[in-house]
């Protein structure tokens, strides 16, 4: 499962927690602000998400990457705090770089 790290104050001390990403989600869900951001922005943040734990994984720093798309690094930042709605070209550009497969695929609700 996917962790986020989740910024906590405790009495003037700032910790980072490793916060499972469904859990974290599904409990900001029963917020009616962020379910209405999140119904709109979901999947774009979930594919942001995606890229991140992949490049991650692969010990591949957001330049390198960069590299392999032919844009720069402050373009795959933006990707990835999900600032910027991929083209189905670009996500396939993404996953060659990363050497991944894109499937995409339409799912019951």
């Amino acid at each position: 499962m996917p962790l986020i790290t989740q910024a906590i104050m405790s009495k003037a001390k700032l910790i980072n927690k490793a916060v499972d990403f469904d859990v974290y989600v599904s409990k900001r869900l029963k917020d009616a602000q962020f379910k209405k951001q999140y119904d709109t922005y979901g999947k774009q943040l979930e594919i942001a998400y995606q890229v991140l734990q992949l490049r991650k994984s692969q010990r591949m720093s957001q330049a390198d990457l960069a590299r392999k798309l032919g844009t720069t690094q402050s373009n795959v930042a933006r990707l990835e705090a999900g600032e910027q709605n991929l083209t189905t070209q670009t996500l396939q550009r993404i996953a060659w770089a990363l050497g991944r497969e894109l499937k995409v695929e339409f799912v019951s609700r």
